[in-house]
């Protein structure tokens, strides 16, 4: 599907929420609907993070911090926009990947931890144990200004709402 908005030059997108919400699925069909690269932040951790949350130990701020650097740095190689993929658990974390860019509009994936701790435990191939999960609900810092999608609907659905949302904010 093409993008019938046009985004403002340089805008971001940062599709946020804890582990198991949806935002790598959500922010590809964002990534393909505006036609903007895709960055997923998982692939952005260093090798000891990873191996951190693999053995079941929660990442710390210390942790984060290389890892959120190397994600903006990776936002600011396009610099006409990209769909990001990210926890982006704190108001800091949103901050220090907003730095430098002009426009990052933040999506919230919110929903009910039953169902996200479901979820984790029905997916394959991913390192973030489940028990973890409470962890990121307990770090998590509601965003100030952002827009806010329950997951607790279709796909279909949520990509709609946002890209409404999206084009409300645009105008």
């Amino acid at each position: 599907m093409q993008s019938q908005i046009n985004l403002n030059p340089c805008t971001h997108i940062l599709v946020m929420g804890v582990s198991g919400c949806g935002k790598t699925t959500i922010a590809k069909r964002l990534s393909s609907y505006f036609d903007l690269p895709f960055l997923e932040g998982d692939d952005f951790h260093p090798a000891e993070n990873i191996e951190k949350m693999s053995s079941g130990i929660a990442l710390t701020d210390e942790d984060r911090i290389p890892w959120l650097e190397r994600l903006n740095a990776a936002c600011l190689q396009f610099p006409k926009g990209a769909v990001l993929a990210c926890s982006a658990l704190k108001e800091s974390y949103r901050m220090m990947l907003h730095q430098s860019i002009s426009e990052m509009i933040v999506v919230f994936l919110e929903g009910d931890f039953d169902i996200i701790h479901q979820r984790i435990q029905e997916r394959t191939g991913h390192f973030m144990p489940a028990h973890l999960l409470q962890s990121q609900f307990e770090a998590l810092e509601l965003p100030k200004e952002g827009i806010y999608i329950s997951i607790d609907q279709s796909l279909e659905d949520m990509e709609q709402e946002i890209i409404q949302k999206i084009n409300d904010r645009q105008q």
